[in-house]
C-alpha cells in the first residue's frame, strides 16, 4: 500500500504548484485563476533522497484536490468538486493543509481548518504556509498558529525554499507501519499498462473512466471542459494492472478561447506521447469530425496502438449495425484501417471488459519480437515480383531486415537505393507485414537504410 498524501486548502493557495514541485514535473495546471483544478490529480514522489537510509523504499502518493470554495456559478460543478476532495480526505494518510502566507488568514482557512479539526479520524494534518519565498518572510506564516493545528511548515511552491524540509516533515508523519512491508511491494507502484483516453469533447470519456473503476473518480458533467488536468487513475481487470488517463477533451486549434484550454489539450496530447495503448473515443451520436482525425494523426506520428472506441453505441445502433459503422469509419478515419473497433456504452457500462482485453492483446502485439531469420524469410516472399523501380529503371534490392525495437515494432530495411523506396511501397511493405507478422493491429515503424552509409549488418540469426 502506497500511503497517499492529500493537498487540501482554498483557491489558489499554490496547491497545484506544491504537487508539480514535489514530483519535479508538470503534473497539475497552474493558471492565475481560481478553481482551475477540479479532479484529483495524482502523482508518487519518493522521499528516500531525503532518507539517512538509501536502501530503504519510501514512496507516497501525493493527491492534488480543487479549492475549496470554488467560485463558480455551476452550483453541481462545486458539489462534485467538494466530492472529490472528500473522496481524497477519506483515503489519506496523511493530510497537507496549505495556506497562503503572504495573502493572510482569510474567512474560508478559518473554516477549512475547522472542518479539518471536527473530522474525528486520526488521520495526521500538516499545516503548510505557502509562497514564503525566504526568511524574511516566514514570521508571515506565524498568523496560522491560530489554527491550533502546530507551527506551520514554511515553502515556496515556485522556489523550492525549504522543499527538503517539507519532504522529511511529511516522512516523519506518515505511519510507515501501516503500510504491507517496510520495503514497498513494487507492484504497489507499478503503473501496469498505461492507456490514455482521449477525444473530442463530450464524448464520454470521464464517464468512461468512473465506469472501469466503478466509482466517482473523476467529474462528469454536461459543461464542456470539465475536464482539465490528465488524470491517471489505476485499475485491476483480470489480474492484471492499467492506469487510464482521463483527458480533456481537444477541439480545432482556432476555438482554443484561452491559455488554460491551450495547457489542457496539450496535455491530452502528451498523453498519447506516454500512453502504452490509446482508446480513441468517438461518440457515435455525432458525425466524426475534423478534431477526430487531427487526433487520429497524432497518434500515428508516434506510433501508438490504438483502439477505436464507439461510445454510445445504444443511441446510435437503432440506425447502423456494427459493419455499416465499420465502413464508415474507414471512410471517414484516415489512416487507422489497422485498428480494431469496439462499441460500447460507458454510462451503461457495457462492452468495458472486451475492451480492456483488446488494449491488452494491443500490447502484447507492440511487445512482440520476430527473429532476423523469420523476419527475412518472410520479406522474400513479399518482394518477390513487386520490388520497386526507379523512373530510370533502377531495381531496388532490399538485402537485409531486422527487427531493432518493440514498442513500437521496428523493422530496418538495408536496401540499395532507399530513394525508390516511396510512402506508397512502404505502406505496401507495412501491410504485408501486418499479414505475416504478429503486428496485425499496431503500428509498425520502417527504416531504410542505404547499404553504403548505413552501419555494417547485423548478423544473420
Amino acid at each position: 500500500m502506497v500511503p497517499k498524501v492529500v493537498i487540501v486548502g482554498r483557491p489558489n493557495v499554490g496547491k497545484s504548484s506544491l504537487l508539480n514541485m514535489l514530483a519535479r514535473r508538470r503534473i497539475s495546471i497552474v493558471a492565475p485563476e481560481p478553481g482551475v483544478t477540479r479532479d484529483r490529480v495524482s502523482a508518487t514522489v519518493d522521499l528516500s533522497r531525503v532518507l539517512d537510509a538509501d536502501d530503504t523504499s519510501r514512496t507516497v502518493e501525493m493527491i492534488d484536490t480543487g479549492g475549496f470554495g470554488l467560485g463558480t456559478g455551476d452550483h453541481s460543478l462545486v458539489e462534485a468538486v467538494e466530492r472529490q476532495i472528500a473522496h481524497g480526505l477519506a483515503d489519506a494518510q496523511l493530510i497537507l493543509f496549505v495556506v497562503d502566507a503572504q495573502a493572510g488568514i482569510l474567512p474560508l482557512d478559518e473554516q477549512i481548518a475547522r472542518m479539518l479539526r471536527a473530522d474525528n479520524r486520526a488521520t495526521p494534518i500538516l499545516l503548510v504556509a505557502n509562497k514564503v519565498d525566504s526568511a524574511a518572510h516566514e514570521s508571515a506564516a506565524l498568523e496560522a498558529c491560530e489554527f491550533g493545528l502546530g507551527l506551520p511548515l514554511v515553502v515556496s511552491a515556485t522556489s523550492s525554499y525549504r522543499k527538503t524540509d517539507l519532504l522529511r516533515a511529511i516522512h516523519d508523519r506518515i505511519n510507515w507501519n501501516a503500510t504491507d512491508d517496510d520495503d514497498q511491494d513494487d507492484s504497489a507502484l507499478d503503473a501496469g499498462i498505461c492507456l490514455a483516453v482521449v477525444g473530442k469533447r463530450n464524448a464520454g470519456k470521464s464517464t468512461l473512466i468512473n465506469a472501469l473503476t466503478g466509482s466517482e473518480r473523476v467529474i462528469v458533467s454536461t459543461q464542456e471542459g470539465t475536464t482539465r488536468d490528465a488524470v491517471d487513475v489505476r485499475l485491476q481487470f483480470d489480474g492484471r494492472t492499467f492506469t487510464a488517463i482521463d483527458t480533456a477533451g481537444v477541439r480545432r486549434r482556432k476555438s482554443v478561447a484561452d491559455d488554460l484550454e491551450y495547457y489542457s489539450i496539450h496535455r491530452a496530447l502528451r498523453s498519447i506521447r506516454r500512453a502504452d495503448v490509446v482508446m480513441l473515443l468517438i461518440d457515435a451520436a455525432v458525425p466524426v469530425s475534423q478534431v477526430d482525425n487531427q487526433l487520429c494523426t497524432h497518434i500515428l506520428d508516434h506510433h501508438k496502438p490504438c483502439v477505436v472506441v464507439i461510445n454510445k453505441w445504444d443511441l446510435a445502433q437503432q440506425d447502423h449495425t456494427p459493419d455499416q459503422y465499420a465502413t464508415y469509419l474507414e471512410d471517414t478515419l484516415g489512416g487507422m484501417s489497422f485498428a480494431p473497433i469496439t462499441f460500447i456504452s460507458a454510462a451503461r457500462r457495457e462492452g468495458l471488459a472486451d475492451l480492456l482485453a483488446m488494449a491488452r492483446n494491443l500490447h502484447e502485439q507492440a511487445s512482440c519480437r520476430v527473429s532476423t531469420g523469420e523476419l527475412n524469410r518472410h520479406l522474400e516472399k513479399i518482394v518477390a515480383g513487386s520490388a520497386p523501380r526507379s523512373k530510370s529503371g533502377k531495381l531496388a534490392k532490399i538485402l537485409y531486415a531486422t527487427q531493432t525495437e518493440v514498442r513500437p515494432p521496428t523493422v530496418c530495411l538495408w536496401v540499395n537505393y532507399p530513394q525508390i523506396f516511396d510512402a506508397t511501397y512502404r505502406r505496401f511493405l507495412m501491410n504485408r507485414f501486418r499479414e505475416v507478422l504478429p503486428f496485425s493491429e499496431v503500428p509498425i515503424r520502417l527504416l531504410i537504410h542505404d547499404r553504403h552509409k548505413a552501419p555494417s549488418l547485423p548478423h544473420r540469426s
